[in-house]
């Protein structure tokens, strides 16, 4: 069988321990992968003088799966973010954030299980409009919704509903107050949904859709949005799993897919062998599941799953005392 290459680009922070994590599992597991690496972020600026290089954008480009690691931005230094400009350039409209509770974490709540599909280039990322005043009081910034992209993202929402047997999708909305933006959103969801008639559907205010998701998170199932407020209560759900150490997150579009862990570099505990590589583990999962290949998804899954209820060499952050390459190696014994 001919080998599938993806693109990994190990990011900044502990973004490499915890990708040559990730790897070492995929092979263990049989995934048959070739890698190509590639820089971004911090690393990238300081090796070749700028975030994202022309040769990275070509290796994502040519082989179409990236797995990528968190990426660093400077901030305060008139820099876009490196990951809204990976979703722009390469149309990743669909940004996938699946949380499900593991036996064994910290988390306050049991038996969650939400994916939060987020619009991933419009909204108020799309960055346009963004001035200053010259007097420096008055800040602006232009929020856009497209017929074309609300379609293209509720129509996700409900095929992925639809693929994986969820019974109900939840529409978060700010209609009664930005009746343009929102309100478009809203109706052509609406008009979305009406070909999904074995699919429930519910539509929620994106304020109390964070009440309801604190106080009864076991009554959604999926959940779609615009970007702002996907952003936001993708968060809180990987709150309520145990943070986002636990959440991982799919970038997809028509023809490329980005794979990541959702939390930050970590740059205080970089090098020091103590990150949770778990994010990046169920984001690679994740792009199995993208590839076709379900077998070694959950392969991987039952280990890191077992692993995790069991506390066997898990992470601080877990309850444990142990770091990244224990962790890394208590899964790897499990797969056999």
């Amino acid at each position: 069988m001919s080998k599938r290459t993806i693109t990994v680009i190990p990011g900044d922070g502990i973004g490499p321990s915890i990708i040559d994590s990730a790897l070492k599992i995929l092979d263990k597991a049989g995934c048959n992968f070739e890698y190509e690496f590639a820089d971004a972020g911090l690393t990238a600026l300081e090796k070749h003088g700028e975030l994202v290089p022309q040769r990275t954008l070509d290796l994502i480009e040519k082989n179409r799966i990236t797995l990528k690691g968190p990426l660093t931005t400077p901030v305060g230094e008139g820099f876009t973010s490196i990951n809204v400009s990976l979703r722009k350039k390469f149309a990743l409209y669909a940004n996938v954030r699946p949380v499900i509770s593991f036996k064994g974490t910290q988390a306050r709540y049991e038996n969650i299980d939400i994916i939060t599909v987020r619009e991933n280039t419009e909204g108020m990322y799309s960055g346009l409009g963004q001035k200053i005043s010259d007097d420096g009081q008055t800040a602006e910034a232009t929020s856009i919704i497209t017929r074309q992209g609300a379609e293209q993202i509720t129509t996700f929402a409900y095929e992925l509903a639809r693929k994986e047997n969820r019974k109900k999708v939840t529409i978060v909305h700010k209609a009664n107050i930005m009746k343009s933006t929102s309100g478009l959103f809203l109706k052509v969801a609406r008009e979305v949904s009406l070909r999904y008639p074995d699919i429930t559907t519910e539509e929620m205010i994106v304020d109390a859709t964070c009440m309801k998701l604190v106080m009864n998170p076991e009554n959604f199932d999926v959940i779609v949005t615009t970007n702002l407020f996907g952003d936001i209560l993708s968060d809180l759900c990987a709150g309520l799993v145990g943070g986002l150490g636990m959440a991982p997150g799919a970038n997809i579009g028509r023809d490329a897919a980005i794979f990541e862990a959702v939390h930050g570099s970590a740059p205080d505990i970089a090098g020091k062998n103590l990150a949770n590589p778990t994010s990046v583990i169920l984001a690679s999962i994740q792009m199995l599941e993208y590839l076709g290949m379900s077998d070694k998804a959950e392969m991987i899954r039952s280990a890191v799953s077992a692993v995790i209820e069991e506390g066997d060499r898990t992470t601080r952050d877990l309850g444990g005392t142990h770091g990244t390459t224990d962790f890394t190696q208590a899964v790897l014994d499990r797969l056999v």
